[in-house]
């Protein structure tokens, strides 16, 4: 009878507690509505394994290491990923031979590299990025800092037939650093390149390097706030949207 009693002097304080709780809740601060959905996907992302599917690939996806979002990382999903491969595949091997005209150099977009040689591991590719992490790539790897955008292996000069180039930060600055290194590697004549970066460089980016946007637009695993459009200096034509007429791209 004690147990019986003191069991339900505890159930009593529970449901009391539940009860003072939420008369309680009533002087708390709440959040707003868009802080309550902003504050949720933070929380889903700290508690998605750190190893699966980084891209949002599901089972036809690729691993890589985690984003870090202090190094201005945000990984392509997967249906951008495959369009970029299916486009630099076509690009290196214009004959549609299977066999690669060229190499292609990745700046700072390893989600691209790691969809490429998953792809068509004999396309012959080179990842530069500041994060060592990548140095599980082996030979596949250079270390990368765009503030010293020629500061590269003297064998990789003008050796590149395709650049795609993802340049980690939306300053006047970093383009043009990164601008420097793509005129480092790509061959002088009849090379491709591919630029992802804001909107907001459009006028940039037309500058620096005779690229314009593309009617594809690029997404991430994650959401960003930047708009962020693919531009080439060579028009695509049926593929990837072609040049975007809307933003006055001329043929």
């Amino acid at each position: 009878m004690v147990d019986a009693m003191a069991a339900s002097g505890v159930e009593d304080e529970r449901v009391g507690g539940e009860v003072r709780g939420e008369e309680e809740d009533d002087d708390v601060p709440q959040l707003s509505a868009a802080a309550m959905e902003a504050l949720r996907e933070f929380l889903a992302e700290q508690q998605r394994p750190e190893e699966q599917d980084e891209t949002g690939g599901g089972e036809g996806g690729v691993e890589l290491v985690p984003e870090d979002w202090r190094l201005s990382q945000f990984w392509y999903d997967e249906r951008t990923a495959r369009a970029l491969v299916e486009e630099v595949v076509r690009l290196v091997s214009p004959s549609g031979s299977g066999s690669a005209a060229g190499a292609v150099a990745c700046i700072a977009c390893p989600t691209l590299y790691a969809y490429l040689k998953k792809t068509d591991p004999g396309v012959p590719a080179q990842l530069l990025e500041y994060d060592e992490r990548f140095g599980q790539y082996g030979g596949d790897f250079t270390f990368y800092d765009y503030n010293r955008p020629e500061e590269l292996p003297p064998a990789m000069k003008h050796a590149y037939r395709v650049v795609v180039a993802d340049p980690p930060y939306l300053s006047k600055e970093c383009l043009e650093k990164v601008a420097k290194t793509v005129s480092f590697l790509a061959q002088p004549e009849g090379s491709f390149l591919l630029l992802l970066t804001g909107e907001v460089q459009k006028d940039r980016a037309l500058e620096l390097l005779n690229v314009r946007p593309c009617g594809f637009r690029p997404r991430h695993s994650n959401k960003l706030g930047n708009e962020f459009r693919l531009f080439t200096n060579y028009d695509p034509a049926d593929r990837l949207g072609g040049w975007d007429q809307s933003d006055g791209a001329s043929i």
